[in-house]
């Protein structure tokens, strides 16, 4: 009878947790470590928003495609984005022209669009104008923006680091954030991954 009141106590005690926006750690398999020059970000994904997303996500981390590649757009106050495995490799093939409008072999996603709102730390996939066209680009918002509401996948939630991600180079607000010299994910790998 004891042990049932205190479960019972410690389920009401995580509902009204989950009730105040105190976000729990991710598991292992659904939490990615960015290592950037200053530390590790971890990010906890979010598979029950965006299945299909964290899915590709994880594939990519797991074939060390996101290693090397930069931050390309960065604006202050906004959001810092990378993930263009195509043409965003600082060590090779990175094409300052084209970064940003690359992706990876694997196909474009079906928008996964929730109610899930865009806050600081908050981790979302870019797309071009067609809402499923997001493939392996992502972004970190440094602050809250509403007006991004349902109108782009929201994969995950910085959980730590989130200062490191601050001291990420900003680019030129003339240029639409664009970054020269820009800092990269110096390689991301899952908590999950031994080889951690």
């Amino acid at each position: 009878m004891q042990l049932r009141k205190l479960a019972s106590s410690a389920l009401v005690a995580g509902a009204l947790m989950i009730g105040l926006g105190v976000a729990t750690a991710a598991e292992p398999e659904n939490t990615v470590i960015l290592t950037l020059k200053n530390g590790d970000v971890t990010i906890g994904l979010r598979p029950d928003l965006a299945p299909k997303h964290v899915e590709q996500i994880k594939a990519l981390v797991a074939e060390g495609a996101y290693d090397n590649v930069a931050f390309h757009r960065v604006i202050d106050g906004f959001m810092a984005q990378t993930g263009d495995v195509q043409f965003g490799d600082v060590e090779d093939g990175f094409d300052a022209r084209l970064v940003g409008t690359g992706g990876s072999e694997k196909p474009d996603l079906p928008a996964e669009f929730s109610d899930a709102d865009f806050a600081r730390g908050t981790v979302g996939m870019a797309r071009s104008q067609d809402p499923n066209s997001a493939n392996s680009q992502f972004f970190i918002m440094f602050a809250p923006a509403s007006h991004l509401n349902g109108q782009y996948t929201v994969i995950g939630e910085v959980e730590s680091g989130m200062e490191l991600v601050d001291k990420i180079k900003k680019g030129d607000s003339a240029r639409n954030g664009m970054v020269q010299n820009p800092d990269k994910v110096l390689k991301a790998r899952m908590a999950s991954d031994s080889a951690n």
